[in-house]
């Protein structure tokens, strides 16, 4: 039936509308920010109608219920791994380009991305000209008691981009993985492959606790460490095999009873490898004198599906979960590394109880440098590609920040339905305000309608596009 209204009845509901505007439950309009995968569209800001939910009409389509009584996990925040190759590109930048450009990811004004995590690694990771740990001796040597510990090769350019970086954003956390213990700990005496040898467990948690309290002397706060990056995956350099029988073990009789000893609360998080090994996790979580030292289990997505993160949840849903890397190729594909990872991760990590979403690495220069020899990466392309003062702004960059300049840290995620061909997920802010992040993965225009209790915004995402709208 075809509806008329009168000047006057227009003109009621008008005033109406004006009135409501500082109630969330009556918007007019709501801002929605599009990412489109031909990239005509970057973070694109618009508005969009909102009407009661009485006035949605009986034929509509593709309905996003905000089911506000359903809640899950709280977020930590979206960031990416900070490298010592990052570090030294942005260090060798101008002083004015350098504090810019730290503003826009970090800050918190509106041209930042407003990152809100970091992993960092623990002495190097593949991403460092050449491996290092902080306490390297001449061959033959040990230092059980770790008195040539020393941060010195970090100073350089690491610990202070990073000082820079916790000045911008005092709430920013940090994550802190080892890539390997120094070699001489190692049965192998080599910075790639080879395993912890047990003799030097008792040595490695205090080597721990060192870099923790040392990193605190700098004015840094290490919130939590995964005990070995990619613990699977010994081809790295510098890399590190440890089973799980391993990790377990030095988790529960050494690495737990040592942060314990020396009052240090930085969270303990296992695993830090890929989704097709759930088992890894959960066979050291099902011992309750290791489980009572570890806050979670961390994954990345280069093998297996995400989902297998909820049987992990499932099984110990007193355990937090975190996303912790994924990478982009260079020279990046950005249509395909934007649908896949806003997909997987960005919306599939969260909705599969991920605290975190981070992906590897925040910067390169256009040649992927520095990497190690022997197994590092030589084709990780950063958030940013970074030549001189110039700035290049990669997948991953659009990738986080369709999430992190929206969803703050400590927001609950809140259930919503699917609808078909519609991945989405919907966040509560601390401020009230709530976050949806939309990909329409279909290669047609779509009617959208996002119903919050009373209220429904309605807008029209393109083919293949990913929104993040704000109620």
């Amino acid at each position: 039936m075809k509806i008329k209204y009168s000047f006057i009845s227009v003109l009621v509901l008008g005033f109406a509308f004006i009135g409501c505007q500082n109630n969330s439950a009556n918007l007019s309009k709501a801002s929605v920010y599009t990412t489109t995968l031909d990239k005509s569209e970057l973070l694109q800001k618009s508005e969009v109608n909102v009407i009661k939910r009485e006035a949605l009409s009986d034929t509509a389509q593709n309905i996003i219920q905000i089911d506000t009584s359903k809640t899950y996990q709280t977020m930590d925040g979206f960031g990416y791994t900070l490298t010592g190759g990052s570090t030294l590109h942005i260090n060798n930048m101008s002083a004015k380009a350098k504090h810019e450009l730290l503003e826009e990811f970090f800050g918190k004004g509106d041209s930042s991305i407003h990152v809100s995590y970091l992993r960092v690694s623990i002495a190097a990771s593949d991403l460092n000209a050449a491996p290092f740990s902080y306490d390297d001796l001449p061959e033959g040597e040990t230092d059980a008691d770790l008195k040539h510990f020393s941060l010195a090769k970090d100073t350089i350019n690491f610990i202070p981009v990073l000082k820079e970086i916790v000045k911008i954003n005092p709430d920013i956390q940090i994550l802190g993985s080892p890539w390997s213990a120094p070699k001489w700990m190692k049965d192998n005496n080599d910075t790639r492959g080879g395993s912890l040898l047990p003799a030097f467990y008792q040595s490695y948690a205090n080597y721990f606790v060192k870099y923790i309290k040392a990193m605190k002397a700098e004015g840094i706060t290490i919130n939590a460490v995964t005990v070995q990056n990619e613990p699977l995956h010994p081809g790295n350099n510098p890399s590190m095999l440890m089973l799980p029988e391993q990790q377990k073990v030095f988790v529960r009789d050494y690495l737990g009873p040592t942060f314990e000893k020396e009052e240090v609360n930085t969270k303990i998080i296992i695993y830090d490898h890929n989704a097709d090994r759930p088992d890894y996790p959960m066979s050291i979580l099902a011992d309750s004198l290791a489980a009572k030292y570890i806050d979670g289990s961390a994954f990345h997505l280069y093998g297996g599906s995400i989902d297998a993160l909820s049987q992990v949840h499932e099984a110990y849903p007193n355990k937090n979960l975190y996303f912790t890397e994924q990478w982009v190729g260079a020279p990046g594909d950005f249509a395909k590394e934007m649908a896949w990872h806003t997909k997987n991760l960005i919306i599939g990590a969260t909705r599969n109880w991920c605290k975190t979403v981070l992906e590897w690495n925040l910067a390169a220069d256009e040649n992927q440098q520095p990497h190690t020899d022997r197994g590092g990466c030589d084709r990780c392309l950063g958030a940013v590609t970074i030549a001189g003062d110039k700035v290049t702004r990669e997948p991953a960059y659009y990738i986080i920040a369709q999430a992190s300049k929206f969803i703050q840290p400590n927001a609950v995620r809140v259930a919503t339905n699917i609808p078909d061909e519609i991945p989405n997920v919907a966040f509560k802010n601390t401020n009230g305000s709530y976050v949806v992040i939309i990909q329409n993965t279909t290669n047609q225009t779509k009617n959208i309608n996002v119903s919050l209790n009373e209220k429904v915004a309605q807008l029209q995402l393109k083919a293949n596009a990913i929104a993040t709208l704000i109620l």
